[in-house]
């Protein structure tokens, strides 16, 4: 069935049918388009996904009702309507600043409070680990010959012995975003929003934070200040956790870009992004730092 036309789909939703509406297109987003829609009676975020995000594990069902939950723990924008056959989804537009890497630093305790509030909201429908979601991605990426680099299997003994390290003081799993870009934060001057729910799921809050750090360029420093705004007092093993984390974040997100880098319409170089994140995935592999921490986590030398 071909896809509808973009008014039609926009006369779809009950509060822009029928209504002057002003589009403009927000950018920004790596698997999906974000349109803004003015009407006389409010504004609107139109969320148009593309039908090949089947390959990256995203189920936009669970991104409906994970967002749904997010708006109940007063963090996420309200969602106004989905639309399932058509891949939509339609928010209400949040004024405010949405950040860069350099504005995430210097609001690390307003952050932390906005991540509290959404770990102690309701249970997200879903779960996110990026252990599994890693394997699941080099199958993907295995069966369709999609190009990885060189030596990324070689590195895999030594993730897999950071997994293990990590699997000894698991935490409780809590509704994570999982995916903290800065744009993903919008602050309106008294709160820090938290939008884009789609790879939302109950997952550990260390990942949530060694994730955002190694997506806004945190340093081991401002990491640890990130950890312990959340945590509410310093604590080594937690700081070793997330840097953990963001190491295996790149590591698993490298096959994230590969398979966009394949399938991906979207004008955006997913090649370059991936082999940012897994220079600093290699490089760790083989410098010790993998080993270091480790042993930060209680690990045996």
């Amino acid at each position: 069935m071909a896809a509808l036309p973009l008014d039609a789909v926009l006369d779809r939703v009950d509060v822009l049918s029928g209504r002057p509406r002003t589009i403009s297109d927000l950018g920004g987003g790596l698997t999906n388009t974000n349109l803004r829609v003015t009407t006389d009676d409010g504004d609107y975020v139109v969320r148009l996904s593309a039908n090949t995000t089947g390959l990256l594990g995203i189920d936009r069902d669970a991104e409906y009702a994970n967002s749904v939950r997010a708006h109940a723990a007063g963090v996420g924008a309200e969602v106004v309507a989905y639309l399932p056959e058509e891949h939509v989804l339609v928010i209400r537009f949040l004024p405010g600043r949405t950040l860069d890497a350099a504005d995430v630093a210097p609001r690390t305790a307003r952050i932390a409070a906005a991540l509290r509030a959404l770990h102690a909201g309701p249970s997200f429908v879903s779960d996110f680990d990026m252990r599994t979601i890693r394997r699941r991605y080099l199958d993907v990426v295995l069966a369709e010959g999609f190009p990885i680099p060189a030596d990324y299997l070689d590195l895999a003994p030594a993730y897999e012995r950071l997994e293990d390290a990590l699997a000894l003081e698991p935490e409780s799993f809590v509704p994570c975003n999982n995916d903290l870009l800065a744009a993903n934060f919008i602050d309106d001057g008294e709160r820090i929003w938290i939008i884009d729910y789609e790879y939302a799921g109950q997952n550990e809050p260390s990942f949530e934070l060694g994730n955002l750090a190694s997506e806004n360029g945190l340093d081991e420093a401002q990491t640890a200040a990130l950890v312990t705004a959340y945590w509410g007092a310093p604590d080594d093993r937690k700081v070793a956790r997330a840097l953990a984390w963001a190491l295996l974040a790149r590591y698993g997100w490298t096959l994230w870009a590969a398979i966009q880098t394949a399938v991906s319409e979207i004008d955006f170089d997913f090649a370059s992004w991936g082999m940012e994140k897994y220079a600093v995935a290699r490089e760790a592999g083989l410098d010790g730092t993998l080993d270091t921490l480790r042993v930060r986590l209680g690990a045996p030398r």
